[in-house]
C-alpha cells in the first residue's frame, strides 16, 4: 500500500475538518487525473506535508508487541479471531466492574470485521489500523435465555467461525451437541450479558437475536481496546482452547 497519499488525505482532512461549510457556486467539468506511481509529486504540497506525514509515520510505526507465530483469521477457532474476542470481554468485563454494571459473561465477534492477518514478528500501531479500520464500539447486550438460545441457533444454522470467547459451541451435521457459557452448560431461565460491536448489535452479520435487546454502551472504541491490551502483552500468547466445532459441517468452506 502506498501510504504517500493516505497521509496527504489525512492532512487535507485537518485542515478542512473544522471549517465552516463553503457554499458550491458552480460544477465545471475536468479532466481525470489518474492517481498512479507515475503520477509526479508536487514539491511544494510533499514540503507542506512533511512534519504532519513524519509525526503520523511515528505515531503508526510505534511498537505494541510481538509474536512468534502467525496472526491469521482462517479456521474455526483463529488464533487471531480468538485473541480479539478474548480482549473484547476484558474490556467490557473492566468496564462493567468500574462502573458497578453485571458481570460479563461472554463475548462475540464477527471475522468479516477483522480485515486482515498479522504476521509473525513484532506488532506496530499500524497493523491494528489494517486489522480494525471501523470505527466501531464495544456494547454489551443483555441477553434473556430466548435470545441466547436464539444465538446458538445462529451459529448451528450458519457454522460461520465469528469468533466468541467465553462459549463453547459444538455441532455434528446439523445437530447442536453443546452450547457452555464460561464451562457452564447454558440455562435457559438465566439472563446472560454478551460483549459485542455496536455493528453486530444492530443485527448486522444475520445475528438478529441482538436486535431490540437491552444496549449497554461503554463508550469504548475497539480498535482503541485492542491497541491498549496489544501494547499490555510484551509477547503474544495465541489462544490454543477449542470454541467452535463444527463437525461435518454441510458445505464447509474455510475461507475467512
Amino acid at each position: 500500500m502506498n501510504y504517500k497519499y493516505w497521509s496527504a488525505a489525512v492532512v487535507l482532512f485537518a485542515f478542512t475538518a473544522c471549517r465552516a461549510p463553503l457554499a458550491v457556486s458552480g460544477v465545471q467539468t475536468q479532466k481525470n487525473i489518474s492517481i498512479a506511481e507515475t503520477l509526479t509529486e508536487d514539491p511544494e504540497f510533499v514540503q507542506v506535508i512533511a512534519p504532519y506525514k513524519k509525526d503520523l509515520d511515528s505515531k503508526m510505526n510505534t511498537r505494541l508487541s510481538y509474536t512468534s507465530v502467525d496472526l491469521n483469521k482462517q479456521g474455526d477457532n483463529s488464533n487471531l479471531g480468538n485473541l480479539l474476542a478474548d480482549f473484547t470481554l476484558q474490556g467490557a468485563a473492566e468496564w462493567a466492574k468500574a462502573n458497578d454494571r453485571p458481570a460479563v459473561d461472554a463475548a462475540v465477534i464477527n471475522i468479516g470485521g477483522i480485515r486482515t492477518s498479522i504476521g509473525k514478528g513484532d506488532i506496530l500501531t499500524r497493523h491494528i489500523y489494517e486489522v480494525m479500520p471501523f470505527e466501531n464500539e464495544v456494547v454489551i447486550m443483555k441477553l434473556d435465555g430466548t435470545r441466547m438460545e436464539q444465538l446458538f441457533e445462529f451459529y448451528r444454522k450458519f457454522q460461520k467461525n465469528n469468533p466468541v470467547s467465553g462459549l463453547v459451541i459444538e455441532t455434528d451435521g446439523t445437530v447442536l451437541v453443546t452450547n457452555k457459557i464460561n464451562g457452564d452448560a447454558f440455562d435457559k431461565s438465566k439472563t446472560y450479558y454478551i460483549a459485542t460491536s455496536d455493528y453486530l448489535a444492530g443485527g448486522g452479520d444475520n445475528m438478529q437475536f441482538f436486535v431490540g435487546a437491552e444496549l449497554i454502551k461503554t463508550g469504548i472504541r475497539m480498535r482503541d481496546l485492542f491497541i491498549e491490551k496489544f501494547k499490555a502483552m510484551p509477547e503474544v500468547k495465541e489462544p490454543t482452547d477449542l470454541r467452535l466445532q463444527f463437525k461435518n459441517k454441510p458445505n464447509r468452506t474455510d475461507n475467512e
